[in-house]
């Protein structure tokens, strides 16, 4: 028997503006009990609010947490498993995008700590969570910027050395899709199934790179007209939420709605696994 949406419940980082917010509200009104990860309280009761008047679905929850602080995250991770829900999705979406470099209060590079290490951090933590939940699924918004650069920088995670935006932000992409790769390999045994997504066309109309310098936002004002919507790229991920019998996919890469292929860097064995490997050394402090 198919599980109906309205007994189904996900989380959802960087569910406030953007595709997490679009995907939120279509499934919220499908009637799916959702748990929003975001970092301003004001900001996302509001969002819920907005939410629950337009679906009628009150089943909407907060988890206030910063990215960019693993302690926060570890927090957040054990606030959910105390409600002692199940976990059937976990949206892995939030992300932000520095001009400049900056670094995390625990000295991470930022767009490496936000996009990507924290995310680790928590499905780690929901692991055990998600494994004894039906037919769950991790979902790890990535991009197409993962073109862009072909290799992870071990031995400079933060970009000490040679900071770039566009290139550092797509370092963190790429890391995204070989977690995902390296994750997959981990539940193939599972009733878990992991994927990664480009959410499809040259970009999408967020306030991601905005929140910087005026720079930001005339950049993404002079990109707009070549840039969809949030509801046109959250398509992609709300598929791999509510498409049923997928788990065959299991580890694979999509965009505009349907299955693609990740660069064969993305894709390589003994480079996602060292990145595992980095990661796990990396967060020691929160993973025991």
């Amino acid at each position: 028997m198919k599980m109906q949406e309205h007994h189904k419940v996900a989380l959802i980082t960087g569910a406030s503006s953007g595709i997490g917010l679009a995907t939120a509200r279509a499934l919220a009104q499908q009637g799916m009990e959702l748990h929003l990860l975001c970092r301003n309280k004001e900001k996302s009761e509001k969002v819920i609010t907005d939410i629950i008047k337009q679906s009628g679905n009150t089943n909407i929850s907060l988890i206030t947490c910063d990215l960019r602080s693993m302690k926060e995250v570890q927090h957040a991770a054990q606030g959910f498993l105390d409600t002692g829900r199940p976990l059937h999705i976990l949206l892995n979406n939030a992300a932000t995008f520095n001009l400049k470099r900056v670094l995390t209060p625990e000295g991470d590079e930022e767009m490496f700590a936000v996009n990507y290490l924290a995310h680790f951090l928590l499905t780690i933590l929901l692991l055990d969570r998600l494994k004894a939940s039906t037919n769950a699924r991790i979902i790890n918004v990535a991009s197409d910027a993962h073109w862009f650069c072909k290799t992870i920088r071990f031995d400079d995670l933060s970009f000490s050395k040679g900071f770039s935006a566009f290139k550092v932000y797509a370092h963190s992409k790429l890391a995204n899709i070989m977690f995902t790769q390296a994750l997959a390999n981990r539940l193939k045994y599972s009733s878990v199934s992991t994927f990664a997504l480009h959410p499809g066309g040259f970009g999408v109309r967020t306030g991601l790179g905005t929140k910087n310098t005026i720079a930001g936002k005339i950049i993404m004002l002079l990109l707009s007209p070549f840039l969809q919507s949030p509801e046109q790229g959250a398509l992609t991920q709300l598929q791999l939420c509510k498409t049923q019998n997928i788990a065959s996919k299991n580890g694979s890469y999509f965009k505009n709605a349907q299955e693609s292929q990740a660069k064969p860097w993305a894709l390589d064995k003994a480079s996602y696994e060292r990145l595992w490997l980095a990661s796990e050394s990396l967060l020691a402090n929160y993973l025991d």
